[in-house]
């Protein structure tokens, strides 16, 4: 079995994932490792750089008792002219037990799994999906607030270019939530419904802020980051049209004053950010688990 798609996972996978996250997450708290993967091995292969995903990852290995192996591309042999399908050749030739990959390209992930004798992970392929970023997402408002049925989520920002606005939709409407797409008009699929920002926000349970992806976007973004917080970022005043309780989400890295204000992310009550940190972790070992495990 391989993870490269929200819909590649059944609804029955979907439940087992998030249960066992929500074990995962209390054995966490409380220091308590495992060795349920004692013996297996985890390589990562990144082409894309990362902190969040890489290192949830490393840490949901070791915390099951698996050894893992970060696979440094830019010190690799991918760098002297080295094919795709050689280096999944080669990596399959050592005989890991699950191989998470991230990559520029879309699709890259699900080609890989087509050369690998074990499970393939997709830790994001281009503008395509980030599976378990929208997993831990749900793990984290499940935790925080015991449901996401019924609940209006206001998935905010780079539309077009998010993978992870892409897996979120898919899995939060699995889940029986309401999803709202918001953003500048240029940044809205062309086949896609949007509303505005504001209208996405008013009365919103969940407001998930997208990351403005500098690599892509210098047109869009200008020379003045602050007038897209004032058009389409999320502020305290924007916020305060959104339900009474409502949370915040971002997936990170933020950027600070352009998609999210200081007073918004740093939020005790209200930012689930940290949150999703944790959670990520508490996800991870609930696939790894599932995949690598007898």
């Amino acid at each position: 079995m391989d993870l490269i798609s929200i819909d590649s996972l059944s609804d029955d996978a979907i439940a087992a994932i998030l249960d066992r996250g929500e074990h995962w997450f209390r054995e966490n708290r409380e220091r308590r490792p495992s060795e349920l993967l004692n013996g297996k091995l985890l390589f990562s292969l990144f082409y894309e750089n990362s902190t969040r995903t890489a290192m949830s990852f490393a840490t949901a290995a070791r915390r099951l008792g698996a050894a893992d192996v970060f696979f440094p591309v830019e010190q690799s042999s991918i760098k002297k002219g080295e094919t795709f399908e050689d280096t999944a050749r080669t990596l399959n030739a050592m005989r890991p037990d699950v191989l998470v990959v991230r990559h520029r390209e879309n699709g890259a992930p699900a080609q890989m799994a087509e050369m690998m004798d074990c499970p393939v992970i997709n830790a994001g392929d281009g503008t395509n999906e980030h599976p378990t970023q929208a997993l831990l997402d749900a793990l984290a408002l499940r935790l925080k607030l015991s449901r996401i049925e019924g609940f209006k989520v206001a998935i905010c920002g780079d539309i077009r270019h998010s993978r992870v606005a892409h897996s979120n939709a898919k899995l939060l409407l699995r889940l029986g939530a309401e999803v709202r797409l918001a953003g500048p008009p240029s940044l809205i699929p062309e086949d896609g419904t949007a509303l505005s920002v504001d209208e996405a926000i008013a009365g919103a349970d969940v407001v998930m802020m997208l990351r403005v992806q500098r690599e892509r976007l210098e047109d869009e973004l200008g020379d003045a980051p602050g007038e897209y917080l004032r058009y389409y970022g999320l502020t305290p005043q924007r916020l305060a049209s959104a339900a009474p309780n409502a949370v915040v989400m971002h997936p990170g890295p933020m950027n600070r004053g352009v998609e999210i204000a200081d007073a918004v992310a740093d939020d005790p009550e209200r930012s689930l950010i940290l949150l999703q940190v944790e959670a990520g972790v508490a996800v991870r070992m609930a696939c790894l688990e599932l995949l690598a495990g007898a």
